[in-house]
């Protein structure tokens, strides 16, 4: 064996024994010590073993990593693609073929499912929603926003309180609740014009608590812990009960049809895919706009983005605006199906969840963070049986991310453009 290929031991026990040191501070409150009550107990067994099983990982992995092989796949995992990726002229993405297909098995989708299924599809429908308004303000614009969970809040509670003191139902909310998380948007927006980075995550954070602490301690309008209850959806003012109050007559009575109690979360589930769609539309759209090409600008350089006459106001202001009316919206939805909402549902770690979502699907890109949506809605579903782990599983997964695809799982891709004849290249 050459030089170069040779095994250094030293190394590899220095990386184990470094490992084990961090594990031992990480797991170490987590797992060694269990609260009971004003009283803990100690686990040092399960702690110790934990803990070996980290150093003979890491062992291995030292030991795998030295060989030609780990090499190779070390060399293989560093990003090499930094930045935006550029198609070739006249490429044509392979979503065209599977749009159609997602259209077809939407279709087929309620025809199967149970109520536990559509309630999961759902969620992680909303969750798409609030990735792509994220998205614009995160991925697209680069400011970052700590606070977009209050914007989700203003379109929930603008349903329940619409409902409660104007008598206005889910279809006229809508574009409501829109219009409204869009006016805090430019609320937020003014004060942080001349933000950047942490100060700016300050400051959007301390936004989403104090819409959290108003609708907390606001018990006159918004009944404070307590929450409100949500009106279900109508379809041309039929309700989907079994019964309809006050004497009217319920959808399915009216179609002629059995009732079907899963009849209220289909149609959510059905407007909801439709709306989807049309923001992924729009988005896609706007990325291919002016608009859209000045929010990147302001990501890569403000400077620059000024000097180019660019007016950087109306830009931060553009994307925080369309970026909370689709929280808004997504408010709306997560309203509907939960028939209820009090303000622990809209609490900092939800604000978390939705940058991991754009973080781990791809900053700026709307494939990635409507994969990572489902992902992150359905592997907490799936992991009910590791529910004392599943925050360690969800941190492994992102740090693994981080090493894996720092860049998302589905990079920035622009389409190019061929020259045309008789302009120099």
């Amino acid at each position: 064996m050459s030089a170069s290929n040779s095994i250094d031991i030293k190394r590899c026990l220095i990386d184990t024994v470094l490992a084990g040191l961090i594990s031992l501070i990480v797991f170490g409150p987590i797992v060694g010590i269990v609260l009971q009550g004003y009283s803990f107990d100690l686990h040092p067994q399960r702690l110790a073993i934990l803990v070996g099983i980290v150093m003979v990982g890491r062992f291995c992995l030292s030991l795998f990593l030295q060989t030609a092989q780990g090499q190779k796949l070390a060399h293989s995992m560093q990003s090499k693609d930094s930045g935006v990726h550029v198609l070739p002229a006249g490429h044509k993405s392979a979503l065209r073929f599977v749009i159609p297909v997602l259209i077809l098995l939407a279709i087929c989708f309620p025809f199967f499912a149970n109520k536990y299924l559509l309630s999961v599809v759902i969620l992680g429908l909303i969750y798409v929603l609030l990735g792509l308004g994220l998205n614009i303000v995160v991925g697209l614009a680069g400011l970052l926003d700590l606070g977009f969970v209050g914007f989700y809040a203003i379109g929930a509670y603008g349903l329940g309180l619409g409902y409660e003191y104007l008598g206005l139902g889910f279809w006229a909310m809508i574009p409501l609740s829109m219009l409204l998380a869009a006016f805090a948007g430019a609320l937020l927006g003014f004060p942080v014009l001349r933000m950047h980075g942490d100060y700016l995550a300050i400051v959007t954070l301390g936004f989403g608590e104090i819409i959290r602490l108003v609708l907390n301690n606001w018990v006159s309008l918004t009944n404070g812990p307590n929450g409100i209850p949500i009106p279900g959806p109508t379809l041309f003012g039929l309700e989907f009960g079994k019964r309809a109050k006050e004497g009217g007559v319920p959808v399915h009575e009216w179609l002629g049809v059995s009732y079907n109690p899963n009849a209220e979360l289909i149609f959510t589930f059905v407007v909801l895919f439709i709306v989807v769609m049309a923001v992924l539309y729009v988005k896609h759209r706007l990325t291919h706009m002016p608009v859209g090409r000045a929010w990147e600008a302001l990501r890569e350089d403000e400077i620059a983005c000024r000097a180019m006459g660019l007016n950087h106001v109306l830009v931060k202001l553009s994307a925080f605006m369309i970026g909370a009316s689709t929280a808004g919206l997504a408010g709306v939805f997560f309203a509907t199906k939960q028939g209820f909402i009090d303000p622990s549902s809209f609490t900092f770690f939800e604000s978390a969840l939705i940058l991991a979502i754009i973080v781990l699907g791809g900053l700026g890109s709307t494939v990635g963070v409507v994969i990572a949506a489902f992902v992150l809605t359905v592997a907490p579903e799936l992991l009910r049986s590791f529910a004392e782990y599943r925050v360690l599983m969800f941190g492994i997964l992102m740090v693994l991310m981080m090493i894996w695809r720092p860049r998302g799982l589905v990079r920035i891709s622009r389409n190019g453009y061929a020259i045309r004849k008789g302009v120099k290249p």
